[in-house]
């Protein structure tokens, strides 16, 4: 079943999804070399329940921890531990926060100090590549037209599309049809009408686009251990423009005060 929202339930999605964007920003604050990922983990949960909010993650599927922090050639779904950022890391930050009844999803990644031009590339194209799809996130057009041009865009530059994993429906539930690979043909999938809530979520390798599960059963690292970037918006399909329902601003502007 695909459901689609009144606009009532995509302000709450938007107000859940912008407090995601608040809470990276906190984390944003903190990431630096030396500094344990654990503690990003835990500032992230008090951030999100002192906004008399849940996180999301936290117990889903048995997930124990607020954020997915995930490193290098980790993808996905890492978990924040004693490890500790070191300059040249590029680090991802997936959260997802539930208040009043609707969830809110979103990832960023970060380039902790001087890395090399190809991954800063890396990190750029995959960003770049979140926004194509959102362009093509309108009535009319179909999932496959969202997929086709994340793909188009980075593999021009080199890179790899992850196939094992997607984007996905968003709402009173975390996860909900239907899947938004980032990758596909044009005029493919299903037809997006209005009101359709999804989370867009390219992961680009730069490698290979296999994937291994780690030990813990959890993390997602690429098989050849090159380095993986990721980024997420919540969006809402509209006629002519989609309504991007979180925001990167409050992030953004912390990155610029770290480099002041």
């Amino acid at each position: 079943m695909i459901y689609y929202k009144t606009d009532e339930e995509i302000e709450k999605i938007r107000k859940s999804s912008l407090l995601v964007g608040k809470t990276i920003a906190e984390v944003a604050k903190l990431i630096k070399p030396g500094v344990k990922t654990i503690n990003l983990d835990k500032l992230a949960e008090q951030f999100i329940l002192d906004h008399h909010a849940k996180p999301a993650f936290k117990g889903y599927n048995g997930f124990p921890y607020t954020l997915c922090i995930s490193i290098n050639e980790q993808v996905v779904h890492g978990f924040p531990g004693e490890r500790e950022i070191k300059n040249g890391d590029i680090v991802s930050i997936d959260c997802g926060v539930l208040k009043d009844g609707y969830f809110g999803d979103s990832a960023y990644t970060f380039i902790v100090g001087e890395v090399k031009p190809e991954i800063k590339l890396l990190v750029e194209a995959t960003k770049e590549s979140l926004y194509k799809g959102i362009e093509n996130a309108v009535v009319g057009k179909r999932l496959g037209d969202i997929g086709y041009e994340i793909q188009n865009h980075v593999e021009k530059l080199g890179f790899s599309v992850v196939r094992d994993l997607v984007g996905h429906g968003i709402g009173k539930n975390l996860h909900e049809k239907p899947e938004v690979m980032n990758y596909g043909r044009k005029g493919t999938g299903m037809k997006l009408q209005e009101n359709l809530v999804i989370a867009i979520e390219p992961m680009i390798n730069m490698g290979k686009y296999n994937v291994v599960q780690e030990a813990d059963g959890w993390t997602i690292r690429t098989s050849d251990r090159m380095p993986s970037a990721h980024f997420e918006h919540t969006i809402a399909v509209k006629k002519n423009k989609a309504i991007i329902l979180s925001s990167f601003d409050e992030i953004e502007e912390v990155i610029k005060r770290n480099k002041e």
